[in-house]
């Protein structure tokens, strides 16, 4: 099945096919066909199931392929990052048409912004206090949106935007198309719909008794050494196999740090954080999704902004700080049906909060097993060559090895199938009796 089979016009169906997207993803083909019949829906899919082209292919094309000035489609998103790549592919999809898509977000002067919806930008997106922003100054009306779209209403709801979205819902007409995306249905959620669609359509990406992980991510669990991790991520870094990269940090500080730390060490890094400019922080993503970098150092305030389909690994620097969180991380890989591998650091202090993590997913990693830079399970587990050092070129001031020449022990890990360790092997203790531990979640 293509996009054309799904009712699509032939510009759009070019214009994706310049980018090689060419047959719809699950949620794509379940929503498009009602949406083009303009009923309302609500579409529970997860981040990275192709619900911008769901919901975005329909919108465009009920404006028509040359629609009149002024703003006819609005949709809401949570964050900035996510605003920027929602009208990047909104703009991919309109490329052969006349229709401008405009960004609304805070962190970003106003002149840019307002200079383009008066140009008469038909599809807006953007986030909930600056639309109110410029709609209080009379700079934006939305008394002709045809289409309204609310993109991870959950994410809404947890940062306290819905009593704002509410008040977006009550500046446009009654007759609006409205779509509804959230990876998870909350009470609040599900009142706001009932208050502002009419009879929507329910439509799941994925079986509702399915697990909270993705089957095609594997996930691998160490307990690691502070001073010994630069080492282990550079050695990651080079294992077989490694694409793009995203790797977690728990503070600002620490992002800043370990970009400066694995550039020293020959990598391409950038960065994104709190700390950063909007424009800077742009920069940098718009970097990292054209391959001028292939390792992004991120915090948490940026996870969701990440939408790149080809990114391998995920590395949590720190430990998430609950399963929500670590969803969210490792939800940056293994995306659009590829796989991905995830890999979690956690701190002898941080114990207690993997648990939490762990048995909240269901993950069947109790223990961590205890990992430093030259354990061999490391390289077993992820494909890396004999003899890798965590560095691609010499130190820039004096050598200093951070490594921790310890020897790894096998206690405390599993694999698929768990084994007991026989006899003692050069690196590794011979201490018997507990099991490897290594995990590939089941169906999400």
């Amino acid at each position: 099945m293509n996009f054309s089979d799904l009712g699509i016009d032939a510009d759009l169906v070019e214009a994706l096919a310049s980018k090689s997207i060419i047959e719809p993803f699950p949620i794509q083909e379940q929503t498009i066909p009602i949406a083009l019949t303009g009923q309302d829906i609500i579409g529970q899919a997860k981040t990275g199931t192709g619900k911008t082209f769901g919901f975005g292919l329909p919108l465009i094309q009920r404006l028509g392929p040359d629609p009149e000035p002024g703003v006819k489609a609005l949709i809401v998103v949570p964050t900035r990052e996510l605003a920027v790549q929602v009208t990047e592919d909104m703009e991919l999809a309109t490329a052969n048409r006349s229709t401008t898509v405009v960004s609304i977000y805070g962190g970003k002067a106003y002149e840019g912004q307002i200079e383009q919806i008066q140009a008469g930008a038909q599809i807006v997106v953007g986030t909930p206090g600056r639309l109110l922003d410029l709609a209080s100054q009379r700079l934006i009306s939305f008394k002709d949106i045809q289409v309204m779209v609310l993109d991870e209403a959950d994410k809404m709801l947890d940062l306290g935007f819905l009593p704002d979205v509410e008040k977006l819902f009550a500046q446009t007409p009654a007759t609006r198309h409205t779509m509804l995306f959230s990876a998870t249905m909350p009470g609040p959620v599900v009142t706001l719909a009932r208050r502002f669609m009419q009879k929507p359509i329910h439509i799941r990406a994925s079986d509702p008794d399915e697990s909270l992980t993705q089957a095609n991510i594997e996930h691998f669990v160490y307990r690691a050494h502070q001073m010994d991790k630069d080492e282990v991520i550079g050695r990651i870094l080079q294992s077989e196999g490694r694409g793009k990269t995203v790797i977690f940090t728990r503070t600002k500080r620490a992002a800043a740090r370990l970009m400066e730390e694995l550039n020293d060490r020959g990598f391409s890094a950038g960065s994104v954080h709190g700390d950063m400019s909007q424009d800077a922080r742009e920069r940098s993503m718009a970097g990292f999704k054209a391959g001028k970098k292939d390792v992004l150092i991120a915090t948490d305030v940026a996870a969701r902004g990440i939408d790149v389909d080809d990114v391998t690994h995920v590395i949590n620097h720190t430990i998430p700080e609950d399963e929500k969180a670590y969803l969210h991380r490792v939800g940056r890989t293994g995306r659009a049906g590829k796989t991905g591998i995830a890999v979690t650091f956690v701190d002898w202090d941080d114990l207690h909060k993997w648990a939490l993590i762990n048995k909240a997913l269901e993950m069947g990693i109790p223990e961590p097993v205890e990992t430093y830079s030259s354990s061999p399970h490391l390289f077993e587990d992820l494909n890396i060559a004999p003899g890798t050092k965590g560095r691609l070129k010499p130190a820039s001031a004096a050598p200093k090895d951070k490594s921790v020449s310890r020897p790894a022990r096998s206690s405390g890990r599993g694999q698929k199938k768990p084994r007991t360790e026989g006899s003692a092997q050069q690196g590794t203790s011979s201490a018997p009796g507990r099991s490897r531990q290594r995990r590939r979640t089941t169906s999400s």
